[in-house]
């Protein structure tokens, strides 16, 4: 695979040059933001806490860090844990075009229409993190804590940090400027072959309430 080291802010050339599936470690201010964020300043109208946002960091990580106050003011960042993106996706246009962030990272993904509607148009790209339980290992990168914002107001998880970071990844590129998914083309190879998977297996001796072998039924 690939590899690629970014420094941040990151260039509209850099991102043109990423492809789906390259590994990428990041270097410059990662800010976080997610739902408390994001119905603040988009749905409250809540000015930014910073001018010229993009300027300073145009990467979106959307974690739920484990930070610590220090007996100095300044913090201890152990785990940064991504969170899945998919939760997120009713206010990214309008984050984005509000922030001009280029990158955001997360945990599965977005809905795969969104990159067509929402990325592209926008200029960004998403990156995903490397399996799960990697948190601890992206805490590694994280070299201070540059600010935060609404603490007091919206809690440790949901407040707006900016992290300066030196190395920090793994990532994969899921998505890229021209919409193209890593998931979604690999599930669409997987899905061609999964019914030769399954042919001519016996049904289960046991089965659970409501459960089913046909692929089409819908179960709650």
């Amino acid at each position: 695979m690939k590899e690629v080291h970014l420094n941040l802010p990151v260039t509209d050339e850099q991102l043109a040059q990423l492809e789906i599936g390259s590994i990428v470690y990041l270097n410059g201010t990662v800010y976080t933001a997610r739902e408390g964020i994001y119905k603040k300043v988009i749905e409250d109208d809540v000015t930014l806490p910073l001018e010229d946002f993009s300027a300073i960091s145009n990467v979106n990580f959307h974690c739920s860090p484990a930070v610590a106050p220090e007996d100095n003011g300044d913090y201890r960042v152990g785990a940064v844990t991504a969170t899945a993106s998919f939760r997120f996706a009713k206010w990214m246009d309008q984050w984005l075009k509000k922030t001009g962030t280029k990158i955001v990272i997360g945990k599965g993904g977005m809905p795969y229409d969104d990159y067509a509607k929402i990325m592209v148009p926008n200029g960004a790209i998403y990156l995903t993190t490397v399996g799960y339980g990697t948190g601890a290992l992206l805490g590694r990168g994280v070299t201070k804590v540059r600010d935060v914002f609404w603490l007091d107001e919206l809690g440790i998880a949901q407040a707006m940090w900016l992290f300066e970071v030196e190395n920090f990844g793994p990532f994969i590129v899921e998505s890229d400027l021209a919409g193209r998914s890593l998931f979604h083309e690999h599930g669409e190879q997987i899905n061609q072959n999964i019914e030769k998977l399954y042919a001519g297996l016996k049904p289960p001796a046991l089965h659970r309430y409501g459960e089913t072998n046909n692929r089409k039924d819908e179960v709650m």
